[in-house]
């Protein structure tokens, strides 16, 4: 007896710069879907030897010195790479840049998973813009324009499209006017557990200005004896290593392995978590994980996840310094 084909698939995302939340989903996908996985290029580091010996990976090196480059050379990596010549029966795209590969002869059915649409061309545009300098922001215009435009042609083909959390959802309705199912992403709960109260907090947000990071130093400095550890890197990390200069109570560990991560969590007093409309937001559902609560804000993803007053504290919207230090006092206070 002849046995049926088995369906042939194919994960495909940005580039594997980080170990973040995303970046484990499209690992997750392709190891337990049995899938290869398509990268625009994979950091150092960022996998370890029996992570990338288990994956059928395809790099196609993106990479270049400049990140403005390395980000034209992977939009024009996966719109012209003959990936689906290979002809997939399914194709499961995420991030900003991967879909593009859906122009190129698509497979057989195609599956967009949106952690978010590409903020810095829709709803966070002017943000980015009033950020820059002057003579910057014509060029980034022209780029924002430009990625509007091949992202919105790369989702128009797309038979399915799932969100992560329901505030995902809402933007790819009122941007990109498709409707997308909420499916939020997988967490290895049993992987974190409660080990002790210990003495520091502990913040897992990305170094990048829109996750509020310098709020946070900016706390922490005026409380010199509560211990911050920053566990993460990202493109702030200079600006933010500077901002911290002086305060011993501010720790920066850099991103660490999964082992520790979880160590971390598990001894921390709180996780701090402040990003600007947070997509979902994979780092507070580990922390709650762990028996730890959360100080986050009331917006985006973490309304989905975080209880206020029961599994966390939820700042409003644009807190202040002096909010992030009520709210740490209060998990001070003897219960």
């Amino acid at each position: 007896m002849v046995r049926p084909k088995q369906p042939r698939g194919i994960v495909l995302y940005d580039f594997l710069q980080v170990r973040g939340g995303a970046e484990q989903v499209s690992l997750f996908l392709s190891q337990s879907l049995q899938a290869e996985l398509c990268v625009g290029y994979v950091e150092t580091g960022v996998l370890d030897d029996t992570e990338h010996a288990a994956l059928k990976l395809i790099n196609l090196h993106s990479k270049s010195r400049l990140y403005p480059a390395t980000l034209l050379k992977t939009m024009r990596a996966f719109s012209r790479h003959n990936l689906f010549r290979d002809h997939y029966d399914w194709a499961i795209y995420s991030g900003f840049y991967a879909p593009l590969a859906i122009l190129n002869n698509p497979a057989k059915r195609n599956l967009l998973y949106c952690h978010t649409i590409p903020r810095f061309a829709y709803d966070m545009r002017a943000w980015y813009l009033n950020r820059s300098p002057f003579w910057q922001r014509p060029g980034l215009r022209l780029f924002m324009d430009y990625v509007q435009r091949r992202y919105e042609a790369a989702i128009a083909p797309m038979d399915l499209i799932i969100a992560n959390s329901q505030n995902v959802a809402d933007r790819v309705q009122h941007y990109l006017q498709r409707p997308a199912e909420v499916v939020h992403p997988p967490c290895a709960i049993e992987s974190f557990r409660w080990l002790s109260s210990g003495d520091y907090y502990l913040s897992l947000a990305r170094l990048e200005d829109y996750k509020r990071i310098d709020l946070i130093i900016e706390a922490f400095k005026q409380m010199p004896d509560k211990q911050l550890l920053i566990t993460s890197g990202g493109s702030a990390e200079t600006k933010l290593r500077r901002l911290a200069e002086g305060a011993d109570n501010i720790t920066f560990t850099g991103w660490v392995s999964k082992a520790r991560l979880q160590s971390l969590i598990g001894h921390a007093i709180a996780t701090l978590y402040l990003p600007i409309d947070e997509d979902f937001g994979l780092s507070p559902v580990e922390s709650m994980a762990a028996g730890k609560p959360v100080i986050g804000v009331a917006e985006g993803g973490l309304l989905e996840t975080v209880i206020a007053d029961q599994t966390g504290i939820l700042l409003p919207p644009a807190p202040s310094a002096e909010q992030l230090i009520d709210a740490v006092n209060t998990l001070s206070r003897p219960a």
